[in-house]
């Protein structure tokens, strides 16, 4: 079994926001062989690394797979090596010293009658006499080889998934705003008012005939829906949860579960919301809310 060399990490950290999805290969040829490592990564929700690689390379593969999981936190990883040797034209060598030994002493033995002599391509067939040499790769320059190239390769998937990490943020970070905005919106609704609850009691009093209720009880009943209607708590909620993915975004790292769990907390109060809801207008903002949010949570779903 090929030895791999101790493996003693890439040196890249993890300071910003990373996707969990990437492609990284890394490929070269030590004398007649040509490998290729290949990894893709995609979501998970922890850190499984599978590798495949030719039988006898095992080490390597072990070495690779310590590699990633030093370097990742999240995501599914599918790790290959391949390697291929060109067809070559093989070196034979004829053993001149044992074909002539051979040659001498058949000269020495007398020929029973009935029997042929021996003839030059039986003396050929003689086992050791001709020698047939393949081109040998350096099995330890093969495995050093391999082990810098798992190093490039960990480097290159983890800037893969930087580069798509940094696309994310920017989505990630307007969806946020955009809860936020919708969440002013809500705030600002008139519909909130009790005021607001009170004229569209009176109409649906009138509208049934009975515009002559005592407006003191018209009051006490606009305040009493204003009431179980209210959103403040909310929207309250929804603020300090923008405050808190605005940090995370800003502090960087493996986040992703921590915006999973703010996804989560948005969802839970955009659908209060919406129940609470005593105006369409307010409604349509709910609505417009729980469709940003649902966008956000599945974001956050690739990041790291």
């Amino acid at each position: 079994m090929l030895q791999a060399p101790i493996f003693t990490g890439t040196g890249v950290g993890v300071a910003q926001i990373t996707s969990m999805t990437g492609f990284a290969r890394a490929a070269g040829s030590t004398g007649p062989v040509h490998w290729v490592w290949e990894v893709r990564s995609v979501n998970g929700r922890s850190l499984d690394v599978r590798t495949r690689v030719p039988a006898g390379y095992d080490g390597l593969g072990e070495t690779a797979r310590t590699a990633l999981q030093k370097t990742l936190t999240r995501g599914q990883c599918q790790l290959t090596l391949t390697l291929t040797k060109p067809e070559t034209t093989a070196r034979v060598r004829i053993n001149e010293t044992l074909l002539a030994s051979l040659a001498q002493a058949v000269a020495r033995v007398p020929v029973p009658e009935g029997v042929a002599p021996a003839t030059m391509d039986g003396l050929l067939g003689v086992r050791g006499v001709i020698e047939v040499e393949d081109e040998a790769a350096d099995t330890d320059a093969l495995a050093r080889d391999l082990a810098a190239g798992v190093v490039q390769l960990v480097a290159d998937l983890v800037e893969a998934r930087r580069a798509e990490g940094r696309q994310l943020e920017q989505v990630v970070i307007g969806q946020v705003d955009r809860i936020a905005a919708l969440t002013e919106a809500a705030e600002a609704n008139p519909a909130r008012q009790p005021e607001a609850v009170r004229e569209r009691l009176e109409a649906a009093v009138a509208a049934l005939g009975g515009s002559g209720l005592d407006p003191d009880r018209l009051h006490q009943e606009a305040m009493l829906l204003a009431g179980k209607a209210d959103v403040r708590e909310e929207l309250d909620r929804l603020r300090a949860h923008v405050t808190s993915a605005r940090e995370l975004l800003a502090a960087g790292g493996a986040i992703g579960r921590r915006l999973d769990f703010i996804a989560q907390e948005f969802g839970r109060e955009s659908n209060t919301l919406c129940a609470k809801a005593n105006d369409i207008s307010l409604s349509r903002i709910g609505l417009d809310l729980k469709a940003v949010v649902e966008q956000f949570r599945e974001q956050v779903q690739n990041i790291e």
